[in-house]
C-alpha cells in the first residue's frame, strides 16, 4: 500500500519556521518527482514546491522562493521543506506529493499520482 504521511505542522508565530517531512512507503520514490502543495480555507489547492527524483532540479511558488527549501533523502524515502520566515498568509493545510512521470505539468495537482492527508500549519500575527 503506497502512502505519503506528512508531519511537523503547527502553530507559529510570523517570522518563525517549520520543518515539514513527508514519509513516503509501499513502493519506490527515488524516481518520483515529489511535490509540496497547499490549501487554505476556501481556497484552490495550489502548488509550493518541487523536487526532481535525484534531487538536482528544485521549483518553488514565487511568494515563498528565498524562504522556504525543498529537499529529499532517496536513502529514507524521506521528503522535507523547511520553511523560514513565515508569514500569516502561509497558513494551510500542506499536503505532500509524488509524480511518478514528472514533466513540465509540475505545478498542476493533476500531475500527481499520490497524496498524503496533510498537515496544518497556522502562522500567527
Amino acid at each position: 500500500q503506497v502512502q505519503l504521511v506528512e508531519s511537523g505542522g503547527g502553530l507559529v508565530q510570523a517570522g518563525g519556521s517549520l520543518r515539514l517531512s513527508c514519509a513516503a512507503s509501499g513502493r519506490t520514490f527515488s524516481s518520483d518527482g515529489m511535490g509540496w502543495f497547499r490549501q487554505a480555507p476556501g481556497k484552490e489547492r495550489e502548488f509550493v514546491a518541487f523536487i526532481s527524483g535525484n534531487g538536482r532540479s528544485t521549483t518553488y511558488l514565487n511568494s515563498v522562493s528565498g524562504r522556504f527549501t525543498i529537499s529529499r533523502d532517496n536513502a529514507k524515502n524521506m521528503v522535507y521543506l523547511q520553511m523560514n520566515n513565515l508569514k500569516p498568509e502561509d497558513t494551510a493545510v500542506y499536503y505532500c506529493a509524488a509524480d511518478r512521470s514528472p514533466s513540465s505539468a509540475i505545478l498542476r495537482v493533476t500531475s500527481y499520482d499520490y497524496w498524503g492527508q496533510g498537515t496544518q500549519v497556522t502562522v500567527s500575527s
